[in-house]
């Protein structure tokens, strides 16, 4: 019985290994998961749609929450671009939600990532949902 259980947990541990080595190489927001082309697009769609709540220095305001500053990044700490792409995708904006196009969103997201100082990177932030689960917001290097 102590065999099969030690072979059993062995077994687990190996077959886990993949996973583990996917969470260590996982990309993050530190690793330029936008161009600065795209921040730029997401900063006109930004001040059209956004600063209205959120401020012209993302800095929110009442009971519209900032996207910049430790709150911001304590809240999205540990969870993926994908979540705050998505979040904005359903609520945002707050007298429209849903209007804007997935493009849109990818490029709001690339803004708020660059104006938060988040390197920009060669490649754009993608407009698909399962490769931006695959990017972990983390507040710190």
């Amino acid at each position: 019985m102590k065999k099969f259980i030690f072979f059993g947990f062995c077994f687990l541990l190996l077959e886990g290994w993949p996973f583990l080595q996917a969470q260590e190489s996982q990309r993050s927001v530190w690793d330029g998961v936008y161009s600065e082309d795209q921040a730029k697009r997401g900063e006109a769609v930004f001040i059209n749609e956004c600063s209205m709540c959120h401020g012209r220095d993302l800095e929110g305001a009442d009971m519209t929450p900032p996207l910049t500053g430790a709150v911001f990044m304590s809240n999205w700490d540990g969870l993926t671009v994908g979540d705050l792409v998505e979040r904005i995708r359903i609520s945002m904006p707050l007298n429209r939600p849903g209007t804007l196009s997935r493009q849109q969103n990818a490029d709001v997201v690339a803004y708020i990532l660059r104006f938060d100082q988040f390197p920009s990177g060669k490649e754009e932030l993608p407009r698909d949902l399962t490769a931006q689960k695959q990017i972990l917001f983390k507040a710190s290097r």
